[in-house]
């Protein structure tokens, strides 16, 4: 695997204290009920879970955002909460995180986004959502897109991230990606192929393995193959590329690392970085903010895949959603070389 020299990451990270970064889309409180199992319910086969306590963070594009202050860039969130209870916690931790949330929209008819997962020794047991279904109306899609206008000049990269709750529509899509391309910004997405959503065009998109066949149209016949011997794999590649030309494509692969593919040249893999998994909560968000803050700090695409490679590494290893420090990635890298 290319590795890249401490110093190198070091220049990067030192960059990124002087980038300001959108990211817009779906954002949500991430809710955890930890405990432990000691018996069963009498009153169904389900283990009973004895409360040991709560922890609420930041998740969706909230922890993309997280994930970039976390790595010393500045940030502002653009997305849409409730007037409740979850969306002001939200609002509370972001403005610990020191993300800027000044021009989100909340909205009495729509509940803020939460997930409520109970976990017992380590391991999840079941997963409780809360939501508003239905896409955002076309009145706070412009109120939300008139926030991004007023802010994109200067931005040094915008990244959407889509989870399916209604923000990213086909309409804030184009209109997001007719403005970067106005300005000359870096345009990012996390797609959700049940969203259906027209992807031309972008600089980046970062969907994992089961969502690369999902928006080709395809099955996955996978055999076990290493990722640039297996041919469904890349024919759904080519198909992505070939139906959206991103600039560039980076398939998370789970413990095969990542695959980066460019137009006019072969795919590039980086094998895992993990050495212990615990959680892969949030791992993507992880790999599209540690990336594009890298392209921005004027890493290579491929020195920005290992970047973001190691920064997924160390996420993997807590548990929950979780960022990554400047000070546990130089770490990583001098542990690598």
């Amino acid at each position: 695997m290319k590795n890249l020299a401490r110093q190198h990451i070091a220049t990067l990270l030192d960059r990124a204290r002087r980038l300001r970064i959108l990211v817009v889309g779906d954002v949500m409180l991430d809710h955890f009920i930890w405990g432990r199992v000691t018996r069963i319910s009498p009153e169904a086969p389900v283990p009973v879970v004895e409360l040991l306590r709560e922890s609420q963070m930041p998740g969706g594009a909230a922890n993309v955002a997280r994930n970039l202050s976390a790595l010393g860039a500045r940030v502002e969130l653009l997305g849409v909460t409730g007037r409740d209870a979850a969306g002001r916690q939200l609002l509370t931790l972001l403005e610990a995180d020191r993300v800027d949330c000044r021009h989100w929209l909340s909205i009495a008819r729509r509940a803020t986004t939460c997930k409520t997962r109970i976990i017992a020794h380590q391991q999840q047991v079941a997963r409780v959502d809360r939501e508003t279904p239905g896409d955002l109306d076309s009145s706070s899609t412009e109120r939300l897109l008139e926030g991004v206008r007023q802010r994109l000049p200067g931005a040094a990269a915008v990244i959407v991230g889509d989870y399916g709750k209604g923000v990213v529509t086909q309409a804030l899509l184009n209109e997001l990606r007719s403005l970067c391309r106005q300005q000359g910004t870096w345009l990012s997405l996390d797609p959700k192929p049940v969203r259906h959503l027209d992807l031309a065009g972008l600089s980046l998109i970062t969907p994992n393995r089961k969502e690369t066949f999902e928006l080709a149209g395809l099955d996955d016949a996978r055999r076990g193959e290493e990722p640039l011997a297996d041919t469904s794999l890349s024919q759904a590649v080519n198909q992505l590329m070939s139906t959206f030309a991103p600039a560039l494509l980076l398939v998370t692969l789970g413990d095969q690392g990542m695959l980066l593919c460019r137009r006019g040249r072969p795919p590039f893999h980086i094998p895992t970085a993990a050495q212990e998994v615990f959680d892969v909560s949030g791992a993507g968000d992880t790999v599209i903010a540690s990336f594009t803050l890298a392209i921005a700090a004027g890493a290579s695409p491929a020195d920005a895949a290992v970047f973001s490679n190691h920064a997924a590494g160390v996420v993997v290893g807590k548990v929950g959603t979780a960022v990554v420090t400047p000070a546990e990635l130089l770490v990583r890298f001098s542990a690598s070389r």
